[in-house]
C-alpha cells in the first residue's frame, strides 16, 4: 500500500474500495453501449463485449498503478461512434483498417506523451476550437443516437424528418431519453446504468424485448477481432487526417476530463505534474493496446468523479474499479438482451453533455465564431469529425486573414487548414 501512497494521502483501503465501486457502477454501462456501437461496423457483438471489458480492466488498473490517481479509463464515447458510423459506414473503411488507424494514432500518442510535443499541441491549438470540437462531437453522436432510436429518419424531400412516434420501440426510446435526462439533471450517481436497467426490465415486462434465459455465461472469445489490425492500408496517405482526428480528439478528451477531475480532487498540483504526465502516458499506452484488442481509442472517464466524490484519492480506487469490471466479462446474456431503445438514448445524453462546451466559446472573437460554427455544424451534417475539424480550421484561418490578423493564426491551425485543403481538393 505504500506504493500507492495511502499513508501520504491520508486514504484508507475501505474508502478507496467504496470509491472504486462508485466509479464502477457509474460507468459499467460502457460495456454494452460500446459493444452495440462498434458492432455497427461489422464486428461481432459478443467479442466486443469481452474486448471492451478487458480493455477497461487493463487501462484502469494500469493507470492506477502507474499514475497513482483514481482515474478510470475505457473505450471513449464519441470516437467509437465515429469509428462505426463516420469511418466504416460513412467512408467505407474496413474495420480492420480502422483498427490499424487506432493503433497508429496510439503510437503517435505515446510519442507525444513523452516528449515536449504534448505541451506544444495543447498550448498552440486555440481553446475556442478545442471546445468547438467537443461540442461538434456532441452534436454528431447525439444525431447518431437519435437516428438509431428512430427519432430522426431519412426523407427524400427534406433529407431528414421526425420518426413514427406511434412505433412502440421509439416510444420506449423516448421514455428512456426522458428518464435518463431526469436522472442526469438531478445528479443521480450511475444515472446511465439505472436508466438502462429500468428500461430493459420494462421492455421485458411488456414484451418489446425477449427475456433472456440466463444472465451469466463464460466470456466470449476475442479471437474474431483481436490482432486483426491492418497496418498496411492504415498507413495510406489518405488516412492521415483520420489518424490525426483520433489522436487529437483523444488528447483533448483526456485533458478536459483530467482537468475536471483533478480540480475537484486536488490531484494535480500544476499543469505539468508527474501525476498528470503519467495519467496521459497510461491513456496513450492503452490506446495502442485497444487497436490490438479490437476496439477504438481509450480515454479517461468523467465518471471517475463519482469515485472522487466518494473519497477516492489514490490509484487504489482505479485498481478496485478495474478489478470490479471482471464481473462484466460474465454478463454477456444480459448485455445481449438490452434493447437498442435503452442503449442509444445514452448516446444522445452524452452528446448533450459534450455540446454544453459551446457555452464556453468566446464568440466575441469573430474568427473563433466562424471556425466554431462550421466545426459544430459540419461534423453531424457530413457525418465526419475529420471533415468538420478541417473545414472549420480552414474557415477560421480565412477569417483571421480577412480580418488582417494573419500573425495570430496558430501553427496547429495552419497544419489543419492546409491538410483540409489537401484532403478536399487534391486527394
Amino acid at each position: 500500500m505504500r506504493v500507492l501512497g495511502l499513508n501520504t494521502k491520508g486514504a484508507e483501503i475501505s474508502t478507496e474500495f467504496n470509491a472504486g465501486l462508485s466509479t464502477f457502477l457509474a460507468m459499467m454501462y460502457i460495456v454494452p453501449v460500446n459493444a452495440a456501437i462498434l458492432s455497427q461496423s461489422g464486428m461481432p457483438f459478443d467479442a466486443l463485449v469481452t474486448a471492451t471489458a478487458v480493455m477497461t480492466i487493463i487501462s484502469t488498473v494500469l493507470n492506477g498503478l502507474w499514475s497513482n490517481t483514481p482515474v478510470a479509463m475505457s473505450v471513449g464515447m464519441g470516437l467509437n461512434a465515429y469509428f462505426s458510423f463516420g469511418m466504416v459506414k460513412g467512408m467505407g473503411i474496413p474495420w480492420q483498417t480502422g483498427l490499424g488507424i487506432i493503433f497508429v494514432s496510439g503510437i503517435l500518442y505515446v510519442i507525444i506523451s513523452v516528449t515536449p510535443l504534448r505541451r506544444w499541441m495543447i498550448e498552440t491549438i486555440p481553446m475556442n476550437l478545442k471546445r468547438a470540437v467537443s461540442a461538434g462531437i456532441g452534436a454528431f453522436i447525439a444525431f447518431i443516437g437519435m437516428k438509431q432510436m428512430g427519432l430522426v429518419v431519412h426523407s427524400d424531400a427534406t433529407l431528414v424528418s421526425l420518426g413514427d412516434l406511434h412505433d412502440p420501440r421509439l416510444q420506449l426510446g423516448l421514455f428512456s431519453l426522458v428518464l435518463t435526462t431526469i436522472l442526469v439533471l438531478r445528479g443521480v450517481k450511475g444515472a446511465f446504468v439505472i436508466s438502462i436497467a429500468i428500461v430493459t426490465l420494462f421492455a421485458w415486462l411488456v414484451g418489446i424485448s425477449p427475456v433472456p434465459d440466463r444472465i451469466f455465461s463464460m466470456p466470449a472469445s476475442m479471437a474474431p477481432i483481436a490482432f486483426k489490425v491492418d497496418l498496411v492500408h492504415a498507413l495510406s496517405l489518405s488516412f492521415v487526417p483520420v489518424i490525426l482526428t483520433f489522436l487529437l480528439t483523444d488528447i483533448f478528451d483526456t485533458m478536459g476530463t483530467l482537468a475536471g477531475i483533478g480540480t475537484r480532487a486536488g490531484l494535480f498540483g500544476k499543469e505539468h505534474s508527474v501525476s498528470l504526465q503519467r495519467t496521459i502516458e497510461a491513456d496513450a499506452a492503452a490506446t495502442v493496446m485497444s487497436g490490438l484488442a479490437g476496439v477504438s481509442s481509450t480515454t479517461a472517464f468523467i465518471e471517475s468523479a463519482a469515485g472522487v466524490e466518494a473519497g477516492g484519492r489514490t490509484g487504489l480506487t482505479a485498481v478496485f474499479t478495474g478489478l470490479l469490471f471482471v464481473s462484466t466479462l460474465f454478463m454477456l446474456p444480459f448485455f445481449k438482451a438490452i434493447p437498442d431503445s435503452a442503449i442509444y438514448p445514452v448516446l444522445v445524453i452524452v452528446g448533450m453533455l459534450m455540446f454544453s462546451e459551446l457555452g464556453q466559446i468566446d464568440l466575441s472573437d469573430k474568427a473563433a465564431m466562424v471556425g466554431s460554427f462550421f466545426i459544430v455544424l459540419m461534423m453531424p451534417l457530413t457525418y465526419s469529425i475529420t471533415d468538420g475539424l478541417m473545414f472549420g480550421s480552414i474557415m477560421y484561418a480565412l477569417a483571421k486573414i480577412f480580418l488582417g490578423k494573419v500573425a495570430e493564426i496558430e501553427k496547429a491551425v495552419w497544419i489543419f487548414a492546409i491538410s483540409g485543403i489537401f484532403l478536399f481538393f487534391v486527394l
